[in-house]
């Protein structure tokens, strides 16, 4: 019921969403745009003014559904995180892989790089956030496996030597030093169909990939012995699921900026709905993010007087929402 719920929110929040902006659309016309398309690519329906099916199809469905696989891939990355180094703090960007991904996509901006066109950035952003992945994972690895402390000890270091060198490069970069801010604070603007089908693709994976180990989660929260002890082989199962993770945060980032706390809060939002459970958790946080992420892109472009960066957002509301949480827990545990 719960899942049922969501995505039925899912989908009408994505509807209201494309039919607001400076050309209003109502959700009754979004829909026959979309089904139109569907069925006959081009084909304009009737009684309609035809600059609608450029403003939904071309403008903004790409740029919403890009924004709910993005808040779709954080929120599970959150729940994986948080589920293997048993850490209720610990998010997408916990390893440092948006750090990696703002190092490569600054390197691209700063050498104007633009070989590949629109994908030049998010490529670069990519591949900084793989290198990134791999070297916290040499940096941790100790006796075969991998332990909390250790992975979450290097992610801190080595974001913390990327923020020198990113810091570095915005002081050399002179005049492009505003674009490389401007997109490390995070922005769905421009997003093509490209873009969606890229996401969709490390999403749906990524997604896969934890069902199918949904089992073993639920256990390594046990702790890695009890874990062991009921047959979980936990080196390899804790190394198949923090890459995937940490890919699809790659993924994430590289397509939008850094955009925070939406990893971080969902799960916990969502793990009091549906309960601790990662076969019920992870796909209700993926709807969950969707809806989330979704919703704060349409209060930056279609609510506010003028569009602020999303992460910008994403942080003014996350932050005090998650004090919240955590001082309620506080005082829970107090009372016991």
């Amino acid at each position: 019921m719960i899942l049922a719920a969501l995505a039925v929110l899912l989908v009408i929040v994505v509807v209201v969403s494309t039919g607001m902006g400076y050309i209003p659309i109502s959700g009754l016309e979004v829909l026959r745009i979309i089904v139109a398309h569907v069925v006959d690519p081009g084909a304009l329906p009737a009684g309609m003014d035809e600059t609608f099916p450029v403003v939904v199809m071309d403008v903004r469905l790409p740029r919403i559904l890009t924004a709910a696989l993005v808040g779709g891939g954080l929120a599970l990355s959150g729940c994986v995180f948080q589920g293997i180094l048993l850490n209720p703090l610990a998010d997408p960007y916990t390893l440092g892989v948006s750090a990696g991904a703002a190092f490569g996509a600054a390197v691209a901006l700063l050498l104007n790089i633009s070989a590949m066109g629109s994908f030049s950035i998010p490529v670069f952003a990519f591949g900084g956030a793989v290198l990134t992945l791999m070297l916290v994972l040499y940096l941790s690895a100790s006796g075969g496996g991998f332990s909390s402390n250790n992975l979450i000890l290097s992610g801190i270091i080595v974001a913390s030597i990327l923020s020198a060198a990113i810091s570095f490069l915005k002081y050399v970069a002179d005049e492009q030093v505003s674009v490389i801010i401007f997109w490390l604070m995070g922005s769905f603007g421009s997003r093509t169909w490209g873009d969606v089908g890229f996401t969709l693709i490390f999403v749906l994976w990524g997604l896969l990939v934890f069902l199918f180990f949904s089992r073993d989660l639920n256990l390594l929260a046990l702790g890695d012995r009890s874990a062991a002890s009921l047959g979980v082989n936990t080196g390899r199962v804790t190394l198949a699921v923090l890459v995937t993770a940490s890919l699809v945060t790659a993924v994430c980032v590289s397509v939008s900026g850094i955009i925070g706390f939406v990893g971080l809060l969902v799960p916990h939002m969502m793990r009091s709905l549906s309960g601790p459970d990662n076969r019920r958790l992870l796909p209700a946080a993926l709807l969950a993010g969707g809806i989330l992420m979704v919703t704060a892109d349409t209060v930056t472009r279609a609510v506010l007087p003028h569009e602020i960066p999303i992460g910008v957002l994403t942080a003014l509301i996350g932050g005090p929402f998650f004090c919240y949480i955590f001082r309620r827990k506080q005082m829970g545990r107090t009372s016991v």
